[in-house]
């Protein structure tokens, strides 16, 4: 009898541990990004294609928008001016040409002729040669003053037009996001916007609004294109020198937890060294992130967007949310169901 019960009790127990394993089987641990078949970003090559073109795009436009605006300032600026020297330029050549008439200027050889005596020929002949120099230097500062107003203006003009153009190309570059967004049927403005949750932990928090170390740029104002040419301090592989000023900015404001940029996909921008994954985990690529893991992604997320004009951010990608320069946040939800591709264990990040 005592031999029965404990043949029934090992058998019980053995049932719990094939249980158990069961449910290890089932249940496998959360997959890196880009680990699960996609490309990393949760999204098909086509969308990712669609969303980078026309981000970039929208980004540049805006950008020439303002250097448009900032020339169009300047050139007010300097045709303000050329309109303050053309009157007294223009009175200075009234004032000679007045002159010359109440002396009752005469042709050259005639004020000549009537000059009495060889030291009268000289300084008639000297009186001549000052007014011609005179008049001469009025009429060519006034022709250089209005050359200079005319060119202000048709250049003011150029820049308007200029505006208008990059107003139109902006809405364009909107409408091509969002609509590539909505035919993956990924799309919808997401209501939380960019009024994402804070954190209570302020020096989390503060974090977010840390002022980053801006990307070079051109004399324009461009960012230069750039090459996968930096060693990428994440992985072996490398990194454009503009998306390893971003990473170096997060971590030195605080966002030290584990990070993975470059790796070799399909599609997106970390084969091109100009993306970035940043763990909510501290040790890693974990399962959904819920408490202080889920402020972390947020603050992180919040700090690239504060900082994308600075930095050069393309797009930033969190929580099944995808926040585009042209349209801020939108629903991004494309993911496989598992952490990674759902993106709400990692802030992903893709620079220009």
């Amino acid at each position: 009898m005592r031999q029965k019960t404990v043949r029934r009790r090992l058998a019980a127990t053995l049932a719990m541990l094939v249980a158990i394993s069961g449910l290890a089987l089932a249940s496998p641990a959360s997959a890196a990004p880009g680990d699960t078949g996609d490309d990393g970003e949760g999204a098909p090559k086509t969308l990712i294609q669609q969303l980078e073109a026309a981000s970039k795009g929208f980004v540049e436009a805006k950008e020439a928008l303002e250097r448009s605006r900032k020339r169009q300032t300047e050139l007010a600026a300097k045709l303000k001016e050329l309109d303050k020297q053309i009157a007294p330029r223009q009175a200075a050549l009234d004032d000679i040409i007045q002159q010359s008439y109440r002396t009752g200027r005469l042709g050259p050889m005639s004020a000549l002729l009537a000059a009495q005596g060889s030291e009268g020929f000289l300084d008639r002949a000297e009186t001549l040669e000052t007014i011609a120099v005179k008049e001469n230097a009025a009429v060519a500062s006034l022709k250089t003053t209005r050359d200079a107003q005319q060119a202000a203006k048709v250049a003011i003009d150029t820049e308007v037009r200029n505006e208008q153009k990059q107003v139109a190309l902006m809405a364009k570059r909107k409408v091509q996001a969002e609509s590539a967004l909505k035919a993956a049927n990924t799309g919808g403005d997401d209501k939380t916007g960019e009024d994402a949750p804070q954190s209570s932990d302020k020096a989390v928090s503060s974090s977010s609004k840390q002022k980053a170390g801006a990307a070079p740029r051109n004399s324009d104002g461009s960012l230069p294109s750039e090459s996968c040419s930096e060693p990428d301090p994440t992985t072996s592989g490398c990194l454009s020198p503009r998306t390893l000023n971003a990473l170096k900015q997060a971590q030195a404001d605080g966002f030290t937890r584990f990070v993975a940029c470059f790796r070799e996909q399909n599609s997106g921008e970390h084969p091109k060294g100009k993306a970035c994954d940043f763990a909510a985990d501290k040790n890693g690529f974990g399962g959904v992130a819920t408490g202080a893991s889920k402020t972390y992604g947020t603050n992180l997320a919040n700090y690239f967007i504060n900082n994308a004009d600075r930095l050069g951010v393309l797009y930033v990608i969190w929580f099944e949310r995808i926040w585009l320069p042209s349209s801020g946040w939108k629903a991004y939800t494309r993911g496989n169901g598992d952490p990674s591709s759902d993106h709400t264990n990692h802030v992903h990040l893709s620079m220009r």
